[in-house]
């Protein structure tokens, strides 16, 4: 297939589907029922392959090398300082100016499973000012359980440093409204902090008492407006939750009560970004003539911690030679009751 750009339909056998493309190895397209059956488009996205070239938003797309930010766009490694791109001001955010999101990826042979595509990208020394040559697989797969698998796997010829993830935005409403009234849960105690720039100041914080407390599931709504100071710097939601637990585990969940329509988030990662769209401007063009703005979607980016490489307290992003990263993520979609989602 060489550098041509595709689309590959993952549809299962309730006819349920998910488009995912080989241009940022991004998620298109999520249709999934509501409670009675019905079929809509749940996931942020566009029209066109030249909108998703020169949009800023990361719908759908695959971070890397290193999603979310690096403090100063630099770290050191091996006794080494490495300059990476930045792309926010003094830092770098998800990868830098030409991250994984705006790559071509190479489908491999259709995936054993029977609903799959795995992509591979292979990344060179330097690129975006990392070091080592690094070989990414990212596979996708979806479940006649309306599971869909997202696989990480990467190996590098040089020790450097690694943190993968997915941003797609969802509005389980079907775009009809914005997602202030989808009520989330996070099996979270902590989170870290971050200063005005929204880099990481290396603190981790309890939620007791905090607007940042999902540990009950709790309307988007109604936190979003709060005064708490991490919330109120980012007009919304953009902070990374030190979930409970070890291994692949089941650490949240968000629900639209109107349509039935909830997702579970299972991942064997440290962290996870809500991100509730705050940036994305009003009047933005998407898909199928639905207009977006602020609050559109809401992102649960399963990752590492943000500018891991600079803070020590923080689980290690380090890659070394020799080693392989995996990692996985399940995004499972459900039509069923509060209680029985949220485990309330």
């Amino acid at each position: 297939m060489g550098n041509d750009i595709c689309r590959f339909d993952l549809v299962n056998d309730k006819g349920h589907s998910v488009a995912i493309s080989n241009y940022g190895a991004t998620i298109l397209s999520i249709r999934m029922p509501d409670e009675d059956g019905n079929l809509d488009e749940i996931v942020l996205g566009y029209d066109t392959l030249e909108e998703y070239v020169q949009g800023t938003m990361y719908f759908g797309a695959t971070l890397g090398r290193f999603a979310n930010r690096i403090g100063g766009a630099s770290f050191s490694l091996g006794g080494e300082r490495f300059e990476v791109a930045a792309n926010e001001g003094k830092n770098q955010l998800h990868g830098g100016v030409a991250g994984f999101d705006k790559k071509v990826w190479t489908p491999l042979a259709p995936s054993k499973k029977s609903n799959g595509i795995a992509l591979a990208y292979s990344s060179p020394d330097g690129e975006e000012g990392y070091p080592g040559n690094l070989n990414v697989v990212v596979s996708f797969s979806l479940s006649d359980d309306d599971e869909l698998n997202i696989e990480y796997h990467a190996e590098t010829d040089r020790d450097t440093v690694i943190n993968l993830s997915n941003h797609t935005y969802f509005n389980l409403s079907g775009g009809k409204l914005d997602v202030l009234g989808h009520a989330v849960r996070i099996d979270a105690d902590a989170f870290t902090v971050t200063n005005g720039e929204s880099i990481p100041t290396g603190e981790i914080r309890s939620v007791s008492g905090t607007p940042m407390d999902f540990r009950t599931a709790n309307y988007i709504g109604s936190a979003i407006g709060s005064d708490y100071e991490q919330v109120k710097k980012s007009d919304g939601f953009d902070s990374n939750f030190v979930l409970n637990g070890t291994g692949y585990r089941n650490v949240g969940a968000v629900m639209h009560f109107a349509t039935g329509r909830a997702v579970e988030v299972w991942t064997d990662q440290p962290g996870m970004q809500l991100y509730t769209g705050n940036f994305i401007a009003d009047g933005t063009k998407g898909r199928d003539g639905v207009t977006y703005g602020k609050y559109s979607g809401v992102c649960f980016e399963t990752q590492n911690f943000p500018d891991a490489v600079n803070k020590e307290n923080f689980p290690s992003a380090i890659l070394r030679r020799g080693e392989t990263f995996n990692t996985k993520t399940t995004y499972k979609f459900v039509a069923r009751s509060y209680r029985t989602v949220f485990g309330t």
